[in-house]
């Protein structure tokens, strides 16, 4: 059988022995580590000039704040919703990009002080594959701003950085992408009121569990702007990628109470979701860490990405490495030398569009790629050194196979991998003891699905 293992020779002599006698019965593997000339092409075409310029454009707007003026075409999140809104239908035009927008009413609440109409603007690229056009991906960035007092809907607050970085960098990512083809459906979301409550993000992903979604990750851009430190540091090479382990709830389910049961705390879906961004991010923006912080935001703060996980859907936060207070949730002024506020001139838009191109190659291997194997099962009836693993098949019309992927339990990625061909079952002679597994599907053309964890079979 075709693997690929990890640097170790003990596991790599082991594996050998193992299958290198039946290496006949098996179909050559996909190359699943060489680069794919459709996401080449589209990492290379993220523009951190256009980005730029979105970023100025909604500065503009002077506020973006949610209960701020929205009949103004000039000043107020109205303008801003509008503006984004027809940016994206212009660079979409010609293709199946669909512009809409999403909008309530969000009731008196403790950052609302009297109905507010709350509008998310939707970009939605269709998938082109029947079997995958259901499955979707989700990246989002937050278009409302504010100042130090976050019940001003007044005063000038230019989020220049949080978050006009990151809607700008979803825009550019939805007019690049929407001149392909993938087979999964993209959503590429501007959305409304993060910053009084995580409004707009709930209603939408409360509305997809109500219309029964196949939300398959979802990605949240916030604060993605600088590059500098609060003490001058510059650190462009990273971005931090919050990924949860298991939620914090009174009441346990039963695959977290599984999870647990089986050490596989580590193995989440917005874990395993991670690993892949990292792989394919790393792999297509070069020297550029995807640095992977075990927490679902940074301490005890959170984002868009939260109603989500809230919700069972695998969702991750990116941000910058360092951020900068005197740039955020600040009134612009100055103290003697010190310059406070938002604004544009601190953002490096050359980093933004690293991260922009790291969103921009995941989401486009998840959504070229098979979906995550469904099903996966360890055989533990009976003992054994060997692990036996077991899935349902995959509806794919490119599917090429499957293969196990493994890392020793104190290992944060996958270390070694096996193709095992388009089966339904498969024997890896490590000990379930000693390593976790997953498994994923691979096409045709090498792309591959996030790794699905086994639960146990009885």
């Amino acid at each position: 059988m075709a693997y690929v293992s990890s640097t170790r020779p003990l596991l790599a002599a082991a594996l050998a022995l193992a299958f290198g006698a039946a290496s006949a019965a098996v179909p050559a593997a996909p190359d699943v580590a060489r680069h794919q000339a459709q996401i080449d092409k589209i990492v290379i075409e993220i523009s951190p000039q256009r980005i730029e310029a979105y970023v100025r454009k909604l500065v503009s707007f002077k506020t973006r704040h949610t209960m701020s003026e929205t009949e103004s075409d000039t000043v107020g999140i109205g303008a801003a919703r509008r503006w984004i809104k027809s940016e994206m239908e212009r660079c979409g035009a010609g293709s199946r990009l669909q512009v809409a927008f999403d909008s309530h009413v969000a009731p008196v609440s403790a950052r609302i002080s009297r109905p507010t109409e709350i509008v998310n603007v939707v970009a939605t690229l269709p998938g082109a594959q029947a079997a995958s056009k259901d499955r979707i991906y989700v990246v989002s960035g937050h278009y409302d701003s504010r100042n130090t007092d976050v019940m001003d809907a007044k005063g000038d607050a230019p989020g220049a950085n949080d978050d006009a970085s990151g809607t700008a960098a979803v825009m550019e990512m939805a007019c690049v992408m929407s001149r392909y083809d993938f087979d999964a459906t993209l959503v590429f979301m501007a959305v409304a009121a993060e910053e009084q409550g995580l409004i707009g993000a709930t209603h939408w992903a409360e509305q997809a569990v109500q219309k029964k979604l196949n939300i398959a990750g979802m990605f949240t851009n916030d604060i993605i702007g600088s590059s500098r430190a609060d003490d001058g540091r510059i650190d462009d090479k990273q971005v931090r990628l919050f990924a949860e382990s298991i939620p914090a709830t009174k009441e346990m389910s039963e695959p977290v109470r599984t999870l647990i049961a089986t050490g596989g705390e580590n193995d989440s879906l917005p874990r395993q979701l991670a690993r892949h961004v990292k792989e394919v991010g790393e792999r297509y923006v070069p020297d550029f860490k995807v640095s992977v912080v075990y927490r679902r935001d940074r301490y005890l703060r959170g984002g868009d990405h939260m109603p989500f996980l809230a919700r069972g859907f695998a969702a991750l936060r990116f941000s910058e490495p360092n951020e900068d207070f005197a740039h955020q949730h600040q009134n612009v002024r100055t103290e003697g030398a010190m310059q406070y506020g938002d604004l544009p001139e601190f953002n490096d838009y050359n980093y933004i569009a690293k991260v922009a191109r790291v969103n921009a190659a995941a989401l486009a291997s998840l959504s070229l790629a098979p979906a995550a194997p469904q099903q996966v099962e360890m055989r533990t009836d009976k003992l054994e050194n060997n692990s036996s693993l077991m899935w349902k098949p995959n509806t794919e019309p490119d599917l090429a196979g499957y293969r196990i992927v493994w890392r020793e339990t104190t290992a944060p990625q996958w270390e070694g991998s096996m193709y095992v061909g388009n089966v339904t079952e498969a024997t890896v002679k490590l000990s379930k003891d000693n390593y976790f597994f997953g498994v994923q599907a691979v096409d045709k053309d090498g792309n591959t699905s996030v790794a699905t964890y086994p639960t146990p079979k009885r």
